[in-house]
């Protein structure tokens, strides 16, 4: 018995989705309706589609956005296949104005049929929770800045300044802002509320590395972790950040496909016997290229294994030494190199950051191999 294949799009939102369908052959997409953003109503949905008849297959679609995970995972305890679409990939027309769920749900219905839409990768809940949480630490990271940018701004509205010039936020201006004094009371108020805020932050980010360093150790990415950490510039969050940002490095062919979802490759604009590049594409995973280029940086120094490295990389493999040994060559070679030719230390780094991104990959699938090995 030959079975049937149906399509389904799904425009998913807070509080409802927007579902369309369409059948195998040349026949239009067509809108179903809306139904509650509940497991219920899903549930429900799948069935009267046809999951519970003979002769008919379900495949489901939706966009990645901020509902997350967690209606894929639903649909898959449904045995109903179903897959993820990059919302930055979905092929438009040019003049196309009209925006609304139930076209958007028919377009996903009648692309995904066509086969001209690009998947991303699902994380497991372990993954994910790892991830959410090297985020949270990012996030509490963002709050602290913004606390003493508004602590800074009030301070410079009355023209306070620590007259032995200290820098901000080192040991002597906390001194100093010890030492400040205000006439209002609504001023003496205000200024301690921000003190409070930052130390507060500061508290949290200290929670968020504790909880971070023991994931670093005890979670099933823990290998991984402790692996990149063989890295020059590549300490317990990096490598966190890293792991738990890209989770699965077998999705990556190449080290160049890993650079590009970095956004960490040139744009080109070519054609016929012309051909361009400019900026890069900034087009990928936005945490992971911010790492690298920070991590990046520390190869502007001599190679060298010094004593905080060597205890990180202490029980490594050796050929996990081998690729960390010769990322700290290799990049402080083409570091000289742009130096000598006069390129921005911007451009610098960003090309630095690209190759260590390379060697990141190599990293990952060698830890792979060995992982194999070890279960063979």
């Amino acid at each position: 018995m030959s079975i049937a294949k149906k399509y389904v799009g799904l425009d998913v939102s807070k509080a409802k989705i927007a579902v369309a369908t369409a059948d195998e052959g040349r026949e239009e997409a067509r809108s179903w309706g809306t139904i509650p953003h509940t497991k219920e109503a899903v549930s429900t949905l799948m069935k009267r589609l046809g999951q519970s008849a003979e002769g008919v297959a379900l495949e489901v679609c939706y966009e990645a956005g901020p509902t997350g995970y967690i209606l894929y995972r639903w649909l898959l305890e449904m045995n109903v296949p179903c897959t993820i679409i990059a919302p930055s990939l979905i092929p438009k027309r040019a003049g196309d104005k009209v925006k609304t769920d139930k076209r958007d749900a028919v377009r996903l219905a009648r692309l995904f049929r066509a086969g001209e839409l690009v998947s991303v990768y699902v994380p497991t809940p372990e993954d994910e929770a790892l991830r959410d949480l090297v985020r949270a630490r990012e996030d509490a990271k963002e709050d602290l800045n913004r606390h003493k940018q508004r602590l800074g701004k009030f301070l410079l509205r009355y023209q306070l300044f620590d007259p032995k010039g200290s820098t901000p936020w080192t040991y002597a201006y906390e001194v100093w802002l010890d030492s400040v004094k205000l006439e209002q009371e609504c001023q003496r108020l205000t200024f301690e509320e921000y003190r409070q805020s930052i130390r507060e932050t500061k508290a949290r980010i200290k929670r968020y590395d504790q909880e971070i360093a023991r994931q670093a150790e005890t979670s099933a990415q823990a290998p991984l972790i402790g692996a990149m950490q063989a890295l020059r510039g590549v300490a317990v969050l990096t490598a966190t950040t890293l792991v738990s940002e890209v989770m699965d490095m077998t999705r990556f062919p190449t080290a160049g496909s890993f650079m590009s979802y970095c956004g960490l490759v040139p744009s080109e604009n070519s054609t016929g016997d012309s051909r361009r590049q400019g900026k890069i594409t900034k087009a990928g995973n936005a945490h992971l290229r911010r790492v690298l280029v920070e991590a990046a940086w520390s190869y502007r120094y001599t190679p060298s294994i010094k004593r905080k490295m060597r205890e990180r990389i202490e029980g490594l493999p050796p050929s996990i030494q081998a690729i960390a040994w010769s990322a700290q060559h290799r990049l402080h070679k083409v570091y000289k190199s742009m130096m000598w030719k006069g390129k921005p230390k911007g451009t610098m780094v960003v090309a630095i950051a690209r190759e260590l991104a390379g060697f990141v990959w190599a990293l990952a699938r060698e830890m792979e191999t060995l992982q194999h090995k070890q279960v063979a």
